[in-house]
């Protein structure tokens, strides 16, 4: 387990306001504490990235101690080889004093795209169970109907903008579901993995820090668990009066994609376990 002092360290420097964001962005010692976060964040020495990227170990120590200035070239080829989200790539680019290379659209212009049809085609086929389209922070986008109806059992008005990760801590989802705590820690620790990977992130540090104030968290959450499995797939049961729900829940993300909100984009699928829940699902539609 991460010692929860220094966890909650690396929750502090994401609270670094908007305000001051630009100026950590120009810093010539931005680059180089990027490029060692993101090596060190896929478990790679100076030499294993030297070999990976076909550029010298030499290099590699200099542009990682600012020695050496990389190119925007050099950042583009080692944010592919570290396996970079596009937003961070963005942002070590812009550190780097160069502008960013990947298109950053609101959700609003993604769903107006050819790629907001095949997610509402998705939506509707995937009927009569519950589906959901998610941002990087949780937010409800878009919804089918047996999702919505799934939502406004638990007690929570299923509009866009919905934080699902609130919902599944309020009172009412506490009360429905069965295996809660199975479910809540398990998001809870994938929440923390994302903050640990992403310290500048501080909106999603301000959400991890209201859930973990909510009452009746166990205190052992607080501390991360690395080594708890982050498993694809997640098993919810829910009594709804005479039915008790067993639902398989899945995150999806587009393979490929060439811009960073279509990268954060989530699909959170529901599919029934036994026959009692597809039955509870095919007579609502």
């Amino acid at each position: 387990m991460l010692d929860a002092g220094l966890f909650s360290t690396i929750v502090d420097m994401a609270q670094t306001t908007e305000t001051t964001r630009p100026e950590i962005a120009r810093s010539e010692s931005a680059v180089k504490a990027l490029l060692r976060h993101w090596r060190q964040q896929r478990g790679l020495s100076q030499l294993d990235l030297s070999i990976a990227a076909d550029v010298s170990a030499r290099h590699i120590s200099f542009m990682e101690t600012g020695r050496s200035q990389p190119s925007v070239e050099m950042l583009l080829h080692l944010g592919e080889v570290l396996d970079i989200p596009l937003r961070d790539r963005n942002e070590m680019l812009r550190a780097g004093g160069y502008p960013a290379s990947y298109p950053e659209p609101t959700i609003a212009e993604v769903m107006e795209s050819p790629i907001g049809d095949v997610l509402r085609h998705m939506l509707e086929h995937h009927e009569p169970f519950p589906m959901m389209v998610i941002d990087r922070h949780f937010h409800l986008i878009e919804s089918n109907l047996a999702g919505q109806v799934l939502l406004s059992t638990a007690g929570v008005d299923p509009s866009p903008g919905l934080n699902l990760m609130r919902a599944l801590f309020g009172d009412v989802a506490k009360a429905l579901i069965d295996n809660w705590e199975d479910v809540a820690g398990h998001l809870l620790r994938r929440m923390q993995r994302e903050v640990l990977a992403h310290p500048t992130d501080e909106h999603m540090a301000d959400l991890l820090r209201e859930l973990l104030a909510s009452p009746g968290i166990p205190s052992a959450w607080r501390t991360p668990d690395l080594s708890a499995a982050n498993e694809p797939m997640l098993t919810l049961i829910a009594t709804l009066g005479d039915v008790r729900l067993r639902l398989l829940t899945t995150l999806t993300q587009l393979s490929a994609p060439n811009q960073v909100t279509l990268e954060e984009i989530h699909i959170e699928s529901y599919l029934p376990l036994d026959n009692a829940t597809r039955a509870f699902f095919e007579a609502l539609a």
